[in-house]
């Protein structure tokens, strides 16, 4: 018989594994509550003429279509399937798909519900999307997004309030990060004012890989996308560009101050940097002229979060948009998100060993079971401390002692308590701490304090 398996770029996750993400996921919902943004979900499938067009061809390719139930055929001639028209084909079959983020369902949810929604209206959602992508390292086909977006706002408090929120969940997990921060019209600013406006993405793209392939390639790499030696050469001193946050906006000012848009993007990015200043966060915040993360997309602030101490991508992501609605009829809707990538954090925190070691298990105190007379006795004492917020059960079957125990030791439950014939008599439980193998002979009304105790050190 053949052994069962799952889709590649897919996984399962153990109780441990899902604990540790739940305790990403409950972190980032926590601070995310904390500065007033309220939960909403979304299908896990969408119809397809929401999600066509709205990520270019490449992102077309990569939506997982759902065939329609039924004879799905059905609306297929003879000719049709002879010409083997793939694109076709899955238009006819094929009338929904798994959202490919949660950005787009969200624009969906904003239009359809705008009469229900007080504007600006602040919504998180962490939920899983899907990419037919090629499954490699790092990169899955199903993954989970966390995503806090305020729409309908034109304030830069909301970008401020974003960093302050990266801040506080990359506190509270105990990883260091730097928050770089950059903006669309900056970059438009710089490509006005060397002549090239209409090569702001062959120019971004380039300078991005300066720390990875060294000036001399950047300006060899600008060259071969047609850009003109005098427009490479007014770049060298915005490329260069170093110092201090303060001193690179004082020299963005003399050198974008012949553009009006590149002139508007330092003074927002002053203000933004200038509030998160006076807050005196745990995290560096800094300008990185090189960060161009989205480019045909985000219009203002650009945000992107580098682990200090951990080899990987970014792990947080966002910026603002403008006319998020308008491609479902809405125009005018400017708005401003962020996104954790949650899986990226799960391993820079496996890496740095930063999970908590108490809350890899779920049970935190196993009761031996010697038998039935002792089971009832138990049965009243169990139910109680779980009222009282204790995680505890009873192991089901009287077997051997070995076995219970090594159970306890498989789950890492921390203690075992052990009720025979002379505990019934005195009233008493013999509590072992699993890790120092100790034991002691403790009343029942003291269980709950000592695992406690156990699980605060």
């Amino acid at each position: 018989m053949q052994k069962p398996t799952i889709p590649k770029g897919t996984r399962d996750f153990s109780p441990e594994e899902t604990a540790k993400r739940n305790y990403i996921f409950d972190t980032i919902r926590e601070v995310y509550r904390l500065y007033g943004f309220r939960q909403i979900e979304t299908p896990a499938m969408e119809n397809l003429s929401t999600l066509m067009g709205k990520y270019g061809d490449e992102g077309d390719k990569l939506l997982f279509k759902i065939l329609n139930s039924g004879d799905f055929l059905a609306s297929m001639s003879e000719a049709d399937l002879k010409e083997g028209n793939a694109a076709r084909s899955a238009t006819r079959i094929s009338e929904k798909g798994l959202r490919y983020d949660l950005t787009v369902p969200f624009a969906r949810y904003v239009v359809m519900h705008r009469n229900e929604i007080t504007f600006p209206f602040r919504r998180y959602q962490i939920q899983p999307v899907w990419r037919a992508d090629r499954p490699q390292k790092g990169r899955y086909r199903e993954f989970f997004q966390c995503d806090a977006d305020i729409v309908g706002s034109d304030s830069l408090l909301n970008e401020v309030e974003l960093v302050q929120i990266i801040d506080e969940v990359f506190t509270r997990l105990g990883i260091r990060v730097a928050v770089k921060l950059n903006n669309r019209k900056i970059l438009s600013g710089i490509a006005e004012i060397i002549g090239e406006a209409d090569k702001i993405t062959d120019i971004t793209v380039a300078i991005d890989k300066l720390d990875k392939i060294g000036l001399e390639k950047v300006n060899e790499e600008l060259a071969s996308k047609g850009i003109a030696r005098e427009a490479i050469d007014r770049l060298q001193p915005i490329i260069l560009l170093s110092g201090s946050t303060a001193e690179k906006l004082a020299k963005l000012r003399e050198l974008l101050a012949s553009s009006e848009t590149g002139t508007n993007g330092v003074e927002e990015m002053a203000f933004i940097i200038a509030k998160t200043e006076a807050l005196q966060l745990r995290n560096e915040v800094e300008l990185d002229l090189t960060l161009a993360r989205g480019l045909n997309y985000y219009t203002g602030a650009i945000i992107e979060v580098k682990a200090l101490d951990a080899q990987i991508g970014s792990i947080t992501g966002g910026g603002r948009y403008d006319n998020l609605t308008g491609i479902f009829g809405l125009p005018g809707v400017s708005g401003v998100g962020i996104s954790f990538g949650a899986d990226r954090i799960y391993d820079v925190l496996t890496q740095l060993q930063l999970f908590p070691e108490s809350f890899s298990h779920t049970t935190e105190l196993l009761f031996v079971n010697f038998g039935e007379r002792e089971a009832d006795w138990l049965l009243p004492l169990v139910a109680q401390l779980r009222r009282d917020g204790i995680c505890c059960e009873l192991y089901p079957e009287s077997t051997k002692m070995k076995k219970q125990l090594s159970y306890a030791d498989s789950n890492r439950i921390p203690f075992v308590a052990m009720v025979g014939e002379n505990e019934m008599k005195e009233g008493r439980i013999t509590l072992k701490n699993m890790q120092s193998g100790d034991q002691t002979s403790v009343a029942p009304d003291e269980v709950a304090a000592i695992v406690r105790g156990r699980l605060k050190q």
